[in-house]
């Protein structure tokens, strides 16, 4: 057994691809070693900014010894047929083996083939690794035809603590130039050659020469005295120590952002977190906009005052940026740089708050009407007035005030014309809602503005309070009639317009609220709205396509939460439920019932029923009669079932229309014992053409009783 110590070394890797192409890679070369039959020990990967490399341990120093065999004629088959086979396999007739089959004896050539040299194969393996994976952007460099994310500088492969024959030519970019692969030697001077080496580089800046190694440990020794510290989830560590450190000699605790912390651990080689200072001057700019101009364009994080509460938008005047630099000052230079750097941009923001804030949320409103939404859906001021008109609609249907809800949703999309949210699009709504307090607004339009484009995503946190929630709703559902109205539905993975997020929004918003809104009504009164828009518009087939992908999107959302995906269609398959929460809670209770003894014997006791009922409907050529006609009652076990079925019709269906769906499952249990009496002691397929038909009609009936709860045909297990 011998190790492997491989390095990919490159420029600057983005700090998003790294982690993910790192495991990629990882899990590449393994399956390749053992398709080679040089399954590993172990395989781990580090992976900085500049270079992917992976320490392998208990790789065999050869493949195994492997034997192929080649069936021939038979022994006894003509000279020509045997001779041919020799001449096909290279062997003479005594280098074959003779074996005894249900056929006679055959004649086999069986080759004995010596594994290769692992030193041999790993050249060959690792250039295949490199020339067959795909990062999610690539790029060509001089006259390459090799595409990498960043250029590849160098190939560090040892193996046994030796040095791989060989190397990379990256291939020729011109007419007739060579293809990227594998070079058992290089020509001088050739740029697009990189040879197998031993040799690997420092910190850019701090220890840039070559360094020679000899296995992983001296690797990641030389690299570590070199500045470089090979461990992500250490370089995480360290970072996130030394920031909480910096930020407590100030009295405040770092704003967790676990985001920002996996991509700046990704920027730095050697990480050395600097405490610097936002001027005072700039800390009555609102706090989102200070997080997000620090975060997005400077990498920095935010601190907050220590007495802070959990979720307090208060931050305090510092901040954390992490160097890749150990500085002969102590980073005085590199904090002061980053501070101007800072003012400049915090100033920009700065003067947007203080421009936006000399005219109304109102005029900036009237500005949307230069802003197209979609060529085929108009600008973003029909939208407004669309949205207007469904947020009363909602309003009235759930008890929020219509006048409020009027008002927030035309100033909703007031500030996406504002010159903050031109700099900082992230914001949009948040900014809305500090225009709306400065200007005065009733505190629940503010936050309605702020919260209307929430959930935006599936762990993001669904709006509650009753305007907010409303404006919400009436955003998402404007946004599916528009797209659904003009075909522009969601197709494959392709969801240009982010409907499915849309769709799960509105059913998050619902279900968590517990918002009794049928669907349908709605859909409709959305649709409705681009009847002047969309020339043609079919409003029935587009609600139709609406509810069926909500449907889809619920049943989705409800297998996420582990429901079962049967019990799920049985409750859809009946087409007359459009109100989710009371669709939910038909669900949950089926669920239930189902996992009791009664609710499987039920269950069995139905496709029982439906089964006869299938064969005999076919062979009538017609859906039996659901009609039972009590003089035809011969026996007292379908007489018992028979006023069973009546008491249970009626009460199952009155129980389902006070939502009581619990006590609707109890009232359907309570027909298993004349059910199974029914199967036990009565023919159904009498003699009697007359006690036939209206043994059939008892079964009709019972599947109709059942049919009332859910599709019990659809139910698995």
């Amino acid at each position: 057994m011998a190790d492997l110590l491989l390095e990919l070394f490159s420029e600057e890797i983005p700090a998003r691809m790294q982690a993910r192409a790192a495991e990629e890679l990882r899990e590449r070369l393994a399956a390749s070693l053992t398709e080679a039959g040089l399954t590993p020990e172990s395989l781990s990967v580090w992976v900085t900014p500049r270079r992917v490399a992976f320490s392998v341990t208990g790789v065999p120093t050869a493949q195994p010894d492997r034997a192929e065999e080649r069936k021939g004629p038979r022994a006894d088959a003509p000279a020509g047929a045997i001779q041919g086979f020799l001449k096909s396999t290279g062997l003479s007739r005594e280098q074959l083996e003779t074996r005894a089959t249900d056929k006679g004896a055959v004649l086999f050539a069986v080759s004995h083939i010596q594994g290769r040299p692992t030193r041999d194969v790993l050249p060959d393996l690792i250039c295949a690794l490199i020339l067959g994976y795909t990062w999610p952007k690539s790029m060509r460099w001089r006259d390459t035809r090799l595409t990498w994310v960043r250029p590849l500088r160098s190939i560090l492969a040892l193996f046994d603590g030796q040095a791989l024959p060989g190397g990379l030519h990256l291939g020729c970019n011109i007419e007739g130039g060579a293809q990227p692969g594998y070079r058992a030697a290089g020509e001088a001077g050739d740029l697009n050659y990189l040879p197998f080496g031993n040799t690997t580089y420092g910190h850019r800046f701090l220890a840039p020469a070559a360094i020679a190694v000899t296995d992983a440990a001296d690797y990641q020794a030389k690299l570590r005295a070199a500045f470089v510290m090979l461990d992500r989830e250490e370089r995480k560590r360290l970072i996130l120590a030394e920031a909480e450190s910096l930020a407590a000699s100030v009295n405040c605790r770092v704003k967790p952002d676990a985001g920002l912390l996996e991509e700046v651990a990704g920027l730095v080689e050697w990480p050395v977190p600097l405490l610097g200072r936002i001027d005072d001057a700039f800390m009555a700019v609102p706090a989102e906009v200070l997080t997000t101009s620090m975060r997005e364009h400077q990498k920095y994080f935010a601190l907050v005052p220590q007495e802070a509460a959990e979720g307090d938008a208060k931050i305090a005047p510092y901040f954390i940026t992490v160097a890749n630099m150990a500085a002969r000052d102590g980073g005085t230079a590199i904090i002061a740089g980053n501070q101007r750097v800072l003012r400049a941009r915090l100033s920009d923001a700065r003067f947007f708050w203080d421009q936006d804030r000399k005219q109304k949320l109102e005029v900036w409103a009237e500005k949307l009407t230069a802003r197209v939404f979609h060529a085929k859906l108009g600008t973003v001021a029909a939208r407004v007035e669309r949205l207007a008109v469904l947020a009363v609609t909602l309003a009235g249907q759930t008890g929020a005030d219509t006048a409020l809800a009027d008002r927030a949703a035309r100033l909703a999309k007031a500030d996406l014309s504002t010159g903050m949210v031109g700099e900082f699009p992230e914001l949009q709504g948040v900014i809305g809602r500090y225009y709306a307090r400065h200007q005065q607004e009733d505190e629940a339009v503010a936050q309605a503005i702020a919260e209307h484009y929430a959930p935006l995503g599936p762990s993001d946190r669904v709006p509650t309070a009753p305007l907010s929630r409303i404006v919400a709703l009436a955003d998402k559902l404007d946004l599916l009639a528009g797209f659904f109205a003009i075909d522009e539905k969601p197709t494959g993975s392709k969801d240009p317009f982010a409907l499915r997020r849309a769709g799960l929004g509105v059913l998050r918003i619902i279900t968590e609220n517990g918002l009794r809104l049928p669907l349908r009504p709605v859909l409709e009164a959305a649709v409705s709205l681009y009847g002047a828009q969309v020339a043609k518009l079919d409003t029935a087939a587009t609600v139709d396509a609406l509810l069926a992908f909500l449907a889809d999107r619920l049943k989705v959302a409800l297998r996420d939460q582990g429901q079962r995906h049967d019990l799920i269609q049985a409750v859809f398959a009946l087409g007359t439920e459009d109100d989710v929460v009371r669709l939910l809670a038909r669900v949950t209770a089926l669920s239930d019932f189902i996992a009791t003894p009664v609710g499987a014997d039920m269950l069995a006791a139905f496709r029982r029923a439906a089964n006869i009922l299938k064969i005999e409907e076919k062979k009538d050529g017609r859906p039996a009669q659901e009609t039972v006609s009590t003089p035809l009652l011969a026996q007292a076990e379908e007489k018992a079932l028979a006023d069973a079925l009546e008491a249970a019709l009626p009460a199952v269906e009155t129980l389902l229309a006070e939502e009581q769906f619990v006590e609707a499952m109890k009232r359907l249990g309570a027909l298993r014992d004349p059910v199974d009496a029914f199967f036990t002691h009565v023919t159904v397929n009498a003699e009697d053409g007359g006690l036939r038909a209206n043994r059939l009609a008892l079964l009709a009936r019972y599947r109709k009783t059942c049919a009332a709860i859910a599709d019990f045909g659809m139910i698995e297990g």
